[in-house]
């Protein structure tokens, strides 16, 4: 990607640091089950991959006023894991809208028994198209957001009963735009602890992705990526914080 090239009245343009850091292996990332908004906690390997984040970002001399994350356990004690072995005492705001995409009806099934139940292509085009929806839960499912204490208070019809990527784009997007773009814009050094379609929606938005791109974007768990930001929140450029360690 090109740097900017500052303009004579900004020789030197402030640069701000935005952390992408998709949550450790969970549970069911281990056990290669649909999670979505299922509330599962992370692998043993899914926390130590949360310290060597830390690490890595410890050694690379990144620093952070601000961390977002998802309300899913995997996501908060990502960023617990990271901020404590980092020694950085910041705010820490959760949102349903950091949430991973929901995954429907396929949430806590393995893929072999998905498409024995719902068939190939309603799990294969939910994963390769943007506009693609999975099967999707009944409102009175348990699985349903509406139906769990944790999502009371928010409307029924902003909770999802399933989520293509371009659905998942625009719950997420007003949040970014309203409230974490701001802090930006205030040279804020962020970091947000989120899931790989949450993540993936957001470096559609930074990096002007398409539909196609963004589905071929891939996120490793426990891995840092570092943008860096102009004063209103355009992306410069981007890179994984292990290369620079």
């Amino acid at each position: 990607m090109l740097k900017a090239i500052p303009s004579a009245e900004d020789p030197q343009p402030h640069v701000t640091k935005l952390v992408l850091l998709r949550h450790g292996q969970s549970i069911w990332n281990r056990d290669k089950k649909f999670t979505g908004w299922s509330d599962v906690a992370l692998s043993s390997k899914g926390e130590q991959e949360a310290e060597q984040a830390a690490y890595l970002l410890k050694q690379a001399g990144v620093n952070f006023d601000l961390c977002f994350t998802s309300t899913l356990q995997r996501a908060t004690t990502t960023a617990r894991i990271v901020l404590t072995a980092m020694r950085q005492d910041v705010p820490v705001q959760q949102s349903w809208r950091l949430n991973e995409r929901h995954y429907g009806a396929l949430e806590g099934m393995e893929r072999w028994p998905a498409i024995k139940q719902f068939g190939v292509w309603p799990i294969l085009g939910c994963q390769i198209k943007f506009d693609a929806i999975p099967p999707c839960l009944h409102r009175q499912d348990p699985r349903f957001p509406g139906n769990q204490s944790d999502y009371a208070g928010i409307d029924l019809h902003d909770l999802p009963v399933g989520e293509s990527m371009q659905q998942t784009l625009a719950r997420l997007k007003p949040y970014w735009l309203e409230t974490i773009v701001p802090e930006i814009r205030h040279g804020k050094q962020i970091l947000i602890v989120s899931h790989r379609n949450t993540l993936r929606a957001l470096m559609m938005l930074l990096d002007r992705l398409t539909p196609l791109q963004v589905m071929k974007q891939k996120l490793a768990t426990g891995r840092p990526l570092i943008y860096e930001l102009d004063r209103q929140g355009n992306a410069m450029q981007h890179y994984y914080v292990d290369k620079l360690v």
